[in-house]
């Protein structure tokens, strides 16, 4: 999969051009250059740099070149393997590793001294390829229920909890739609947002043993086809034309959806933006559970690195308590260090007020399945799922 990409890509030549230009120049201090690679937005961005520039006035025998890729990451991460100018270190997610694993251009860090003790098990899992861990995590991303009580105050509705069920969540649903105003529940095709539907009533896309996909089978049909009528039997979704360009965060800030499944990272926009009170819950219940898939992003280290205990040292420092901490302080993340997570910075007082729902997800959600041919899969599937849902 990976050797079909890079051939494609080769084509983008400029690219290694630059690339070369920026692994040359990297010699010029006379220091050892570590090469460290991630995407991010600009307040991630913004975090990131003064935490680099700590660890090069901790270690002044060693020069972080940071390369920024904000836009089609992996497939200029694809190119700069292809091209023998891979980084040092390389932010990766759990979606994209199985490729890079499958390759064999990632070191095997199970045996690092990096303390694994102190991460969720579940982050490790999904940093985990063919028993091997390619990836130290610094965060886990699930999935939640964000609700505007302003709403459900309206409607004299209940908040929802732990217990709440499909039936019951449905019923909400229908109670607090006033279309084309208000819509219940937020609608979104990517199969992020409808394999809570299909893991919780005990489907999904791929078996757990990756050998098969799943997406026709009995349980994973029943959540697909509840998450499908949500928008065309009940209503309480709104269809394509009725979101036109504006995004589900978008409607939700503008109080036209009462509830969005969506991740910690819009915690900061929501801070920022949202006029009316808001807070989170868990998914609801199917007849295997409260069940979401579990990502995970972390460093790799490139085999190809010539400077691979420095390249350690660097992940060692990022993946340290001290710079979670200061990720997590921004809201963004839900932290994949269990000290972090259980920190003064996850519980800061600020919205949400159940901050705990997110770790508490953690516990009850499940590592997506992911294959090296999973992006295929679901490009396959997509296909189908359009056909369903519109």
């Amino acid at each position: 999969m990976l050797k079909k990409i890079i051939i494609f890509l080769l084509v983008a030549g400029s690219l290694c051009l630059c690339a070369g230009a920026l692994f040359n120049n990297k010699k010029a201090s006379g220091k050892t250059a570590i090469t460290f690679a991630s995407w991010g937005s600009k307040s991630e961005v913004d975090i990131l740099k003064p935490i680099l520039n700590d660890f090069e006035k901790q270690n002044p025998n060693l020069k972080i070149n940071f390369m920024h890729i904000p836009q089609n990451y992996f497939q200029k991460i694809h190119l700069l393997f292809a091209s023998n100018t891979a980084p040092d270190v390389i932010f990766i997610n759990n979606l994209n590793l199985p490729i890079y694993a499958n390759a064999g251009v990632l070191e095997d860090l199970t045996n690092s001294d990096i303390n694994l003790n102190e991460f969720y098990e579940k982050s490790l899992d999904a940093m985990t390829w063919n028993g091997c861990l390619y990836a130290i995590p610094r965060d886990v991303s699930n999935l939640v229920i964000y609700y505007n009580k302003d709403i459900f105050d309206k409607n004299n509705m209940a908040y929802p909890n732990s217990d709440w069920t499909m039936d019951k969540f449905l019923k909400i649903a229908q109670k607090l739609t006033e279309r084309p105003k208000v819509f219940g529940i937020s609608f979104e095709e990517d199969s992020l947002f409808y394999l809570p539907y299909l893991m919780s009533e005990g489907g999904g896309i791929l078996s757990d043993d990756l050998r098969k996909e799943i997406i026709n089978d009995y349980n994973s049909q029943k959540g697909l086809m509840f998450y499908a009528d949500l928008r065309k039997k009940y209503h309480v979704a709104p269809q394509k034309s009725e979101s036109a360009s504006a995004t589900m965060a978008q409607l939700f800030l503008q109080e036209r959806l009462a509830m969005h499944l969506s991740g910690r990272w819009l915690v900061p926009k929501y801070r920022e933006e949202a006029h009316f009170d808001w807070d989170i819950a868990t998914f609801p219940k199917g007849s295997a559970g409260s069940v979401v898939p579990l990502d995970a992003s972390g460093w790799a280290l490139a085999k190809s690195s010539k400077h691979k205990s420095e390249a350690i040292l660097l992940i060692k420092y990022l993946s340290s308590k001290e710079n979670i901490d200061k990720m997590t302080q921004s809201g963004l993340i839900v932290p994949a260090r269990i000290d972090s997570a259980n920190s003064e910075y996850f519980f800061d007082g600020k919205k949400p007020k159940n901050a705990k729902v997110f770790l508490d997800v953690v516990q009850n959600s499940k590592p997506t399945p992911v294959s090296v041919n999973y992006n295929e899969i679901n490009d396959k599937i997509k296909e189908y799922t359009e056909k369903i849902f519109n």
